[in-house]
């Protein structure tokens, strides 16, 4: 191996190791991350699909969708509203988990005969963006909201 070769490879090294360790006292500096603030108010829409037609494109149900988010120690209280051929509101318990700087939510719900019986649905929220999929016998969709400010 010639020297310009040797004093390449050792300058290489030298600059990996200090971007760790850089790397490593930043991560260090910032501690632990708190869960995000999805308490609040939300807005946006949701769709129905299904999924036995893959291509098919989303069909927009009532897509207006409002909730409300407070939080209860470690759970949290979301009410859902908006209007679907008639006004609609839902309180629902949410019980989530902090993971990797997200609330992942999860749960199962009766709405009731009239609004599609029991749903089970799963969720994501950040502090601007809260996300989910829902299933029940007779509908299977998505919800999409944004915090307002």
């Amino acid at each position: 191996m010639t020297a310009t070769k040797s004093m390449a490879m050792a300058s290489m090294a030298l600059l990996v190791g200090v971007c760790l360790a850089q790397t490593a006292s930043a991560q260090r500096g910032r501690g632990p991350q708190g869960p995000p603030d999805i308490a609040g108010k939300w807005s946006g829409t949701w769709s129905a699909f299904n999924p036995a037609q893959p291509t098919a494109q989303p069909t927009e149900l009532c897509k207006q969708l409002d909730a409300d988010v407070v939080r209860n120690g470690d759970a949290w209280t979301a009410t859902f509203e908006g209007d679907c051929g008639r006004p609609y509101k839902y309180k629902i318990s949410m019980h989530g988990r902090l993971a990797g700087g997200v609330v992942l939510f999860s749960g199962t719900v009766d709405l009731g005969a009239q609004d599609g019986g029991q749903y089970d649905w799963v969720g994501r929220a950040t502090n601007t963006e809260f996300i989910g999929f829902y299933t029940s016998a007779y509908s299977t969709g998505f919800f999409n909201l944004a915090k307002q400010k």
